[in-house]
């Protein structure tokens, strides 16, 4: 299975407040996010992480914190990410695409306003603006293909990609 996730924050108490996160402190944050990832994502699973995993924390308890997280993980680098033990992923970049189930897709911290192919029906998957999970539907009825990964954005949990792919199938069926 192949899953995404971004902005975990993991170590980072201020955005419990910034974002309106149900947690006390970061060590339960820490805790859920954690036992919500593993919950989902297995050893043999793929797992991109879209950026900002931990914050304000020392690089040591940010390596602990990542190899504690189940999958073959990919880092797609976001803007609080630190030089994180590159052993733990798979790869370390910028920006990727990939090819799955005969989608194109885009990963990158950052939401961009066009991509490769985006007029060729690919998607495009990003983190960084902590949205609710109402920006994902909004773009999907203005025929963005466009979907936030975060945490914030999708009840504390990776994403699938087969949810992304059931989210976009109107949009696929009518081959915008």
């Amino acid at each position: 299975m192949i899953y995404f996730t971004s902005d975990l924050h993991l170590g980072h108490n201020a955005v419990i407040n910034m974002q309106n996160r149900p947690f006390a402190d970061a060590e339960e944050m820490n805790r859920v996010l954690i036992a919500n990832y593993n919950s989902l994502v297995h050893k043999n699973d793929t797992v991109y992480l879209l950026g900002d995993i931990c914050f304000r924390i020392g690089i040591d308890k940010a390596n602990e914190l990542i190899a504690s997280l189940n999958g073959k993980k990919y880092l797609i680098k976001g803007n609080h990410d630190k030089k994180y033990d590159e052993s733990l992923f798979e790869e370390v970049r910028d920006f990727m695409t990939i090819s799955a189930n005969g989608m194109n897709i885009s990963l990158m911290h950052y939401p961009m306003l066009s991509w490769p192919k985006s007029h060729h029906g690919s998607f495009m998957l990003h983190g960084h603006i902590h949205s609710d999970g109402f920006y994902n539907l909004r773009n999907l009825e203005a025929g963005i293909k466009r979907y936030d990964v975060g945490v914030d954005a999708n009840d504390y949990y990776p994403v699938s990609l087969n949810q992304i792919e059931n989210f976009f199938k109107s949009i696929m069926q009518e081959g915008m």
